[in-house]
């Protein structure tokens, strides 16, 4: 149902019939769309400008509502990051500069969020290149009940910080590896580390990775091996990859013919 008129408040009374009060004066006619095929005028006559009423007939009328659920904005926006999440990360970003307001953000917004709601706050800022941040937020990570070291979260976020030029953070990150316990049995997560250790010639940090990963217990697979040696060789660290050669006879026999295969460089991290 359509109901126009320039001019006087219109009363639409919905029982049996509609009543339309105006100030003749101020207006001669009003029109009345009762359907989108029909459409009736009121003339409106009046005494010197005394208030008129017209009454039309009571029709049979259709009106479609619109579901206002359909207007409700989503939770969720991309993928795995909630509204509350959203507002964390703008908060900590308008908050930087200023020490003071960043730790109340992290008190009012941050460490109230849910376990993936962290996670995703963390993911984000790395997302957008802001590493102090995300340093920040990864040690409020590790403090929770919840948390459990997982190498590949490591290796995603050393890939940022290397990437803008924060190795001394890298170190920091690493010496956090290294005193973890219960780190989880990721071949592919250090499998990760290991690749962007050597793409940042950190060849020292590799191999102590490397290292990290056997006495974890988590075994390495073709891959580590054929990372780190075309890895070391394209640094020119021929007698350590020849160490590593070895050490990968040990495990695959004197053949290496693996070493020559495509490498797949997908890895992810989730929290559940």
């Amino acid at each position: 149902m359509i109901l126009t008129r320039p001019g006087p408040t219109c009363r639409v009374i919905a029982e049996t019939e509609w009543t339309r009060h105006c100030n003749s004066a101020e207006m001669s006619h009003c029109t009345l769309w009762s359907s989108p095929s029909r459409t009736r005028t009121l003339e409106l006559k009046g005494n010197g400008g005394y208030r008129t009423v017209e009454r039309v007939k009571r029709g049979i009328f259709t009106i479609n509502m619109r579901d206002r659920s359909q207007n409700r904005k989503p939770l969720q926006r991309g993928r795995n990051l909630s509204i509350e999440a959203i507002q964390a990360v703008q908060a900590l970003k308008r908050a930087k500069r200023d020490e003071s307001s960043l730790e109340r953000v992290f008190e009012s917004k941050v460490r109230r969020l849910l376990k993936l709601d962290m996670i995703a706050v963390l993911k984000q800022l790395l997302n957008q290149n802001e590493c102090l941040l995300a340093l920040k937020v990864f040690d409020d990570v590790r403090k929770e009940y919840w948390y459990k070291p997982q190498v590949s979260l490591y290796a995603e976020m050393i890939r940022v910080l290397g990437s803008n030029g924060l190795f001394e953070q890298v170190h920091l990150l690493l010496s956090y590896l290294k005193k973890e316990t219960g780190l989880e049995l990721e071949t592919e997560g250090f499998n990760a580390l290991l690749r962007t250790l050597i793409d940042f010639d950190m060849t020292g940090p590799a191999m102590e990775c490397f290292q990290l990963m056997k006495t974890s217990g988590c075994e390495p697979n073709k891959s580590s091996f054929r990372i780190l040696i075309k890895g070391l060789e394209s640094k020119g660290e021929l007698d350590i990859s020849a160490t590593v050669k070895l050490d990968a006879q040990k495990y695959f026999g004197e053949s290496l013919e693996f070493l020559e295969e495509e490498e797949d460089m997908t890895v992810g991290y989730n929290y559940n």
